[in-house]
């Protein structure tokens, strides 16, 4: 038994719950993950995890030898990476998790850029809106814009968006243009989410924020149907900024309430927590945030506990 092999099997079982998942991940059978965790329980003379057909969890003894493989596989991976990365080309496939339309319209140009100047390094991009969990999906690197991030997350921040508030100009001269948040109240709302229950808007004011109950007239979760809707005059919406602006420059909907615009919203790229970071997916990073911050550069931090935004 490959002793260095089977302990990176378990921490991926562990960490996702499932022989199942890795075995898929890995490109094998089941039945070879199954056996090499057996065979590294016999070794150890310890059982490391309770089975079930529905369910797996580790033993006392199983979380201990986790936290302890982790730091040593890490160390592990470091003491290769810088070996080979002192000789080499940054190589290897990163796994991507996008936002859809941030990622098709910001962040496509500056991969396939990436892409190009980093032959050996292989892109595999998974667009989506909905929050991954990157251990279990196997993902090495996620994109989100958020104004609030977990406890615990792998970050750094790579820009920042604003929501503006939009409506076209038919739509406002039929039933005026709102001067407070409050005001929405009395219009058709436009609302970013996956059902027709009352959603809350935020806005700054002089005198703190202002929450505003918001009943939606047409809900999707896609932005850019939003705004669609809004530039047939449906009604006001709250996309982000560089999804609105090619609606704004040609004059199909305009910004409203633009003195009580709320706090903007982080980029962030995270990383899988409790990981060494491969060379590959930090020339990445870097890549990405002199992209979107115009060279500058923030360094990589862990989110606290009440971290907001």
């Amino acid at each position: 038994m490959d002793k260095l092999n089977a302990m990176q099997l378990f921490v991926r079982v562990a960490e996702t719950g499932s022989f199942t998942a890795v075995a898929d991940q890995l490109g094998m059978a089941r039945s070879v993950v199954t056996r090499q965790i057996s065979a590294l329980e016999k070794q150890l003379g310890v059982k490391l995890m309770t089975r079930s057909t529905r369910s797996l969890t580790l033993t006392t003894a199983g979380s201990a030898y986790l936290e302890k493989c982790r730091a040593i596989l890490n160390m592990v991976d470091a003491a290769e990476s810088n070996l080979i990365e002192e000789k080499t080309e940054p190589r290897g496939r990163i796994r991507l998790g996008l936002p859809l339309s941030f990622g098709l319209q910001r962040l496509m140009p500056v991969l396939l850029e990436f892409a190009q100047a980093h032959s050996n390094i292989e892109l595999v991009m998974d667009f989506s809106d909905r929050r991954s969990n990157l251990i279990e999906e196997g993902i090495d690197l996620s994109i989100r814009i958020t104004s609030r991030l977990e406890p615990g997350d792998i970050v750094r921040k790579l820009g920042e968006t604003r929501l503006l508030t939009v409506a076209s100009p038919h739509y406002l001269a039929k039933n005026s243009r709102p001067k407070h948040p409050r005001e929405l109240s009395q219009h058709a709302c436009l609302v970013y989410s996956q059902n027709f229950q009352p959603t809350s808007w935020t806005y700054g004011a002089k005198d703190g924020n202002v929450n505003v109950t918001i009943r939606p007239r047409l809900a999707a979760n896609n932005g850019e149907a939003l705004l669609q809707a809004a530039a047939q005059g449906l009604g006001i919406t709250r996309p982000p900024d560089f999804m609105a602006q090619p609606y704004l420059d040609n004059g199909s909907v305009v910004a409203v309430l633009q003195k009580f615009e709320p706090m903007p919203l982080g980029i962030y790229a995270v990383l899988p927590s409790n990981r060494y970071i491969p060379h590959r997916v930090s020339v990445l990073i870097d890549y990405l945030a002199a992209a979107l911050l115009n060279g500058g550069v923030d360094r990589l931090s862990v989110a606290q506990s009440k971290l907001n935004i």
